[in-house]
């Protein structure tokens, strides 16, 4: 059983694989690639495509596991999620790709690395911003090697700067939080694992999302319970229950202010 220390030095190596792939993969492709759409109304660009293959074929050879992707077929990711208890690693290539396409420079690259469907190893890389957050499950979590949080956040929900996705949450809930909010502000970037690592760097202090995917929080999730924040699913569900599952979130960047977060969003939902 690898240490804290050795499953650290891993995550910086695994930081080092997936900037060299986004160097070669996806930045020549910003600004260029053409929007395409998946048969579920998704967007998808070539950038995507070929940093998926790319990562296919690197990340088995850093440690063993089949590689569960976005871009695949809902059959295949859950034949790979079945086999996958002793070593996954679970990919999305571009996290936010509707950003990706328009030219908005907020999306990422999301690695983790699962072992009994549980991550040990995450990195969620922005190579427009060249900011690479990255964890190992009980050593930590860091930004360009800087140990997170960054800083100090809220104490109380009523100062809090909230991360809010309205599209996917209920009606009432999104009225309740739009003519009563309980936060001091709210932001939204378009990049699910991009705002999870905002909380766990504290540039946001809550977050409530109405539906994600498996590879939109799998890293994400690791960075931010290394960086002392808390999470769960919407509805109180176990957030590491396969692929096929779309899930709401609620999060905050510590076990207090969760609380308070979480009383709230579950009285007024």
């Amino acid at each position: 059983m690898p240490t804290a220390s050795q499953r650290l030095a891993r995550a910086r190596a695994l930081e080092s694989v997936v900037r060299d792939i986004a160097r070669d993969e996806i930045l020549p492709r910003y600004l260029k690639s053409a929007r395409n759409r998946k048969a579920d109304g998704s967007l998808f660009t070539e950038a995507d495509i070929e940093s998926q293959r790319r990562f296919s074929e690197a990340l088995p050879q850093f440690l063993p596991g089949n590689v569960l992707g976005e871009e695949m077929t809902a059959a295949e990711q859950g034949e790979l999620w079945n086999e996958g208890a002793r070593g996954l690693w679970c990919i999305d290539p571009i996290d936010g790709t509707t950003n990706f396409a328009n030219g908005i420079p907020l999306f990422a690259v999301s690695i983790a690395y699962l072992i009994d469907h549980e991550p040990v190893l995450g990195v969620v890389y922005n190579p427009i911003t060249d900011e690479s957050f990255y964890a190992a499950r009980g050593a930590g979590a860091f930004l360009n090697g800087t140990e997170l949080p960054l800083r100090a956040g809220a104490t109380s929900l009523r100062d809090a700067v909230a991360g809010v996705d309205f599209k996917r949450i209920s009606h009432h809930l999104g009225d309740e939080l739009a003519v009563r909010p309980p936060y001091y502000s709210q932001r939204n970037f378009g990049s699910s694992a991009l705002e999870w690592c905002f909380v766990a760097a504290g540039r946001l202090d809550v977050y409530v999302h109405g539906g994600q995917m498996l590879w939109d929080y799998a890293a994400g999730r690791l960075i931010l319970a290394e960086a002392g924040g808390q999470a769960e699913a919407l509805d109180g569900g176990h957030l590491m229950s396969g692929p096929a599952i779309k899930r709401g979130v609620i999060a905050a960047a510590s076990p207090t202010l969760f609380a308070e977060w979480s009383a709230w969003i579950k009285g007024h939902s």
